[in-house]
């Protein structure tokens, strides 16, 4: 009797461990067919009203259509001045400046609701003019001067004396638009193209950007957008240009020559003068 005792232990044993097995199983497989309940999600609702913004980057002067327009929600307590909740009340309204992806449409950048056409005439000032002038590529900075930027005007011309002068004679003028159009060259007679740039300016400013542009040689300098100050100057000539060359010269021989500048080097017991 007691040499079969551990075949005893050992067959009670796996009876209980195939028990408990059964038991874990069955008790899995009722938590896999009961329904987990759903997690309530909590969404937060913001109290407010859609504005109209702009669906893409749009230029000034561009006629605005339903498909340059979108609607996204504002709270109430943060809504621009001169908003629109309707995008009907957009249609055809013309924008006074650049607006960028996203940003707000406002009264205040868009032109009268009696201009319905786009373009230079619906950006300008009511009381000046556009005038365009012919420049060539240098003039015309490529890749920096863009509608909307403020420039100098100077020119470059001969006074009464037959001296060459350089005077700034227009200051922060707005750049209306820039362009191409086709020339023929008076040399060889074929076409070429020709960069035109649109200024806006009063009828005095129109009359002096005329006279530079027909007796003298015009150059551009680009604005920051935050500098609005005028300032006058008396203009730059060829006697200013030698007043800016150093002054420690010599004559020698009737020629002004530089002084020659000489330094002493040293390296260990060697030296030698070297002239500049």
């Amino acid at each position: 009797m007691f040499q079969n005792r551990p075949a005893l232990f050992l067959g009670l044993s796996i009876t209980i461990a195939l028990v408990t097995t059964v038991m874990i199983y069955n008790w899995l497989n009722s938590q896999k067919q009961q329904p987990v309940p759903p997690v309530e999600k909590e969404v937060a609702a913001i109290e407010g009203m859609s504005i109209a913004v702009a669906g893409a980057d749009v230029a000034w002067g561009t006629p605005l259509t339903k498909d340059m327009v979108r609607m996204v929600r504002y709270p109430k307590e943060n809504l621009p001045t001169g908003h629109f909740d309707n995008v009907e009340d957009l249609k055809d309204r013309v924008l006074l400046t650049h607006l960028q992806q996203n940003a707000q449409i406002l009264e205040s950048k868009l032109a009268p609701k009696d201009i319905k056409t786009g373009g230079v005439a619906a950006v300008m000032n009511p009381n000046k003019r556009a005038m365009a002038v012919k420049v060539n590529e240098v003039v015309a900075l490529p890749g920096f001067v863009k509608p909307g930027d403020r420039v100098d005007v100077m020119v470059t011309f001969v006074d009464q004396k037959r001296k060459q002068i350089t005077k700034t004679i227009l200051e922060n003028m707005l750049v209306l638009a820039i362009g191409t159009q086709m020339e023929r060259d008076s040399q060889d007679k074929k076409p070429r193209p020709v960069k035109i740039i649109t200024f806006e300016v009063s009828l005095e400013e129109a009359e002096k950007l005329a006279m530079a542009s027909n007796g003298g040689q015009l150059r551009l300098a680009l604005r920051s957008p935050i500098n609005t100050e005028l300032e006058k100057t008396r203009g730059a000539t060829f006697r200013d240009l030698k007043a800016s060359f150093p002054k420690n010269v010599v004559r020698k021989r009737g020629k002004r020559v530089r002084p020659r500048i000489r330094v002493e080097v040293i390296k260990g017991n060697a030296r030698k003068v070297v002239k500049f």
